[in-house]
């Protein structure tokens, strides 16, 4: 029996190697890109939505696949269902109707941004760990700039966005709705 040349194996690899450190298990990655391949080659629109791919997690393991590079080819997979669901959107509601409801959604997130600072999420009690204030503060400050003005900001550094934890910090479900509200508007408007 002969063992495939290395050269061959490492071309099948789809991303590098975390090593010695933890990684994304390789299959759970695999299967899930595959799935996500079969669901955008159905051109059947909502079999597998954007948010969804943002929102997969996956083990972590001793010699998976490198988080960095996964992640990133996540943030291109979900730029890829959010352009096909904005033509979607697009073509079911018509461009008006489609960019009063992403204004309306962009509102809702600059509204909640604009409360003052240390009270713009609600706080977990005071022997428990959420967000850091202050860095949630600021990440929101740069927001709003960028929902009220356009302060260049973009999905992938909304996407890549981690706060410290603190005692009586914010609520981490909260932030993240949020954050995962301005990506979609962000990939909406494209």
């Amino acid at each position: 029996m002969t063992e495939t040349p290395v050269h061959d194996r490492v071309a099948a690899t789809p991303f590098p190697s975390s090593g010695r450190a933890k990684g994304y298990e390789r299959r759970a990655v695999d299967t899930f890109l595959a799935r996500a391949r079969e669901a955008f080659e159905s051109d059947e629109v909502g079999t597998l939505r954007s948010s969804e791919v943002r929102g997969v997690a996956f083990p972590l393991v001793r010699g998976g696949y490198a988080v960095t590079a996964v992640d990133a080819a996540l943030g291109r997979v979900e730029d890829a269902f959010a352009a096909r669901e904005r033509e979607h959107a697009l073509s079911r509601l018509g461009a008006r109707a489609w960019v009063a409801e992403t204004r309306d959604t962009a509102q809702v997130v600059l509204d909640r941004l604009r409360r003052p600072r240390g009270q713009r999420f609600e706080r977990v009690g005071i022997l428990r760990y959420g967000y850091r204030v202050d860095e949630v503060d600021v990440v929101a400050d740069r927001i709003a700039r960028y929902l009220a003005a356009g302060d260049p900001v973009t999905p992938d550094q909304v996407r890549s966005v981690a706060f410290r934890m603190q005692r009586g910090g914010y609520r981490e479900t909260q932030v993240d709705a949020v954050l995962d509200a301005v990506v979609e508007v962000m990939l909406a408007v494209g």
